[in-house]
């Protein structure tokens, strides 16, 4: 038993980088394009609208600054660890190497819900602004064909139509098909097509920022913090909103608008120079992106009364183009902005599937996980097996599960992995302080308690229905980890005890 509080040698890191077989073809602006891609996505285009509506009013804008900073500790504490480790596996080869086994299989198995269920999430974006970017062209698909089925059945009852027998995402499916195909093919590839659509959707980003704060009417932004009231929600029970604690549930809602930074630390082995480049875009991707999001939130609930959200056919599922073209009759920008949120979720999820498979194949490493994870294809250089397969799993489920069942989860398991990275940055810092860190995160012990409050505190702020299913997955992943990972683990079977002895 005693094996599942053993860390990983510092030594078997090394070894792991001299021999990957990864390329490493990735500098410090592609691996900051890789964090922008993944931040600037569904969160911004779709969560702007029900925040604002079900939470913060007005006052959306610091519920981005409040989760921009449970993101800032965070960031800082990932970057620290990422010059210190640069291999594949994110949080979970952190906490490997400092809080020991169990922690860091927890924390992988929790970045399934920030990464695959994350890919599923923006797969059923995806889906939805395809949709709405075809109907603008008078192209209709069956809605039995755009929906699971709980979702088309709520859209046959509200139009009147009769119940499907049978309904499946057929959009959502195919388009993470075609992403694993990309990952698949090579890491290069993907990055230069994330390039091409970072510079896309961050360009029209800052126009919608720029031009719509030329139409931003103050009486829409008055008064900034509404007073506490109770709401009907999403949900359809009554629940409060707005006031202090509306600003608290707005950050935990939009969190999911900043997941993908620490995407940039699962990059590490394919990166040129990962001690000094994995903390800059860590830390660049995630500021530039905070910026971002509090300008356009306050253009956005500038441009359109909050109260209009809920009463605006669409505004809730695309607020960004609703509000622009209530308030500037553009109609050729809604085109862009639709044109823009459909391509840009692509990037999305394409970050988000890529760092799910390195962190596949750095577990695999260590013998949590079957072989199969861990094979690499001689020509493309891709764990392509594990990509598959991931593939194919996370086009499935996005093809039938509902977005709401799937988001609170995603959220959930980042900042899960976010305490910990704060937790098990602050905990090395005191066992070993004479490691060489290539970037040392300042005033560690405030930013790392600071980041573990503020990140427990949003997981706190929740749906408790998203709570109670990601600890459901956690126990399912101590079975499997004593059922498998345990008998097959690496370091528990003696395999890295000449690095060990090393050490003494």
């Amino acid at each position: 038993m005693s094996n599942i509080w053993k860390t990983k040698p510092l030594g078997a890191y090394e070894a792991d980088m001299k021999k990957s077989e990864l390329k490493r073809v990735l500098g410090k602006w592609s691996l900051t394009a890789i964090g922008i891609g993944a931040i600037i996505g569904g969160g911004i285009f779709v969560l702007t609208g029900t925040g604002a509506y079900y939470h913060a009013g007005p006052a959306l804008a610091l519920s981005f600054v409040v989760a921009g900073i449970a993101c800032i500790f965070a960031a800082l504490c990932y970057a620290e660890f990422a010059a210190l480790l640069p291999v594949e596996g994110s949080a979970y080869a952190y906490a490997y190497g400092t809080v020991g086994e169990v922690f860091a299989w927890l924390i992988g198995w929790g970045l399934v819900l920030e990464y695959a269920m994350g890919s599923m999430t923006v797969a059923v974006s995806w889906s939805g602004y395809f949709n709405k970017l075809l109907k603008i062209f008078n192209i209709n698909i069956p809605y039995y064909l755009t929906n699971d089925f709980a979702s088309a059945k709520q859209y046959a009852i509200a139009h009147g139509l009769v119940e499907p027998t049978f309904a499946f995402n057929l959009p959502a499916f195919i388009i993470v098909l075609i992403v694993t195909a990309i990952l698949v093919k090579g890491t290069k590839e993907a990055a230069g097509a994330n390039n091409i659509i970072v510079i896309m959707k961050t360009s029209v980003v800052v126009f919608v920022i720029i031009v719509g704060a030329m139409f931003v009417n103050m009486e829409n932004l008055t008064p900034f913090i509404p007073d506490e009231k109770m709401i009907l929600q999403s949900d359809g029970k009554l629940g409060a909103a707005y006031g202090f604690s509306g600003i608290i549930a707005g950050a935990a809602a939009v969190f999911f608008a900043y997941i993908g930074f620490d995407a940039v630390s699962t990059q590490a082995a394919e990166a040129k120079n990962p001690r000094k480049d994995i903390p800059f875009a860590i830390i660049t991707s995630l500021l530039v992106c905070t910026f971002l999001y509090i300008l356009m939130s306050l253009v956005l609930t500038g441009m359109m009364n909050y109260k209009d959200f809920g009463s605006i056919p669409d505004a809730l599922t695309a607020p960004v183009a609703v509000a622009f073209e209530k308030a500037t009759g553009m109609k050729w920008a809604v085109i862009l902005i639709t044109v823009a949120a459909t391509v840009g979720l692509i990037s999305v999820l394409l970050v988000m599937m890529l760092g799910q498979s390195r962190i596949f194949l750095g577990m695999a490493k260590d013998g949590l996980l079957p072989k199969m994870f861990k094979e690499i294809h001689p020509k493309t250089k891709t764990p392509y097996k594990n990509t598959i397969l991931l593939g194919l799993i996370v086009a499935t489920v996005a093809a039938l599960t509902p977005i709401s069942t799937l988001v609170h989860m995603c959220s959930f398991g980042t900042l899960f992995a976010f305490t910990m990275v704060c937790f098990a940055v602050w905990l090395l810092r005191v066992k070993k302080p004479n490691l060489q860190r290539g970037f040392r995160t300042p005033m560690l012990p405030v930013v790392a308690t600071c980041g573990i409050l503020i990140n427990i505190y949003l997981i706190i702020n929740l749906e408790i229905t998203a709570i109670y299913m990601a600890i459901g997955w956690l126990v399912l992943g101590l079975l499997v980890y004593f059922l498998y990972g345990k008998n097959n683990s690496i370091l528990g079977n003696g395999g890295y005890d000449e690095y060990m002895d090393k050490k003494k």
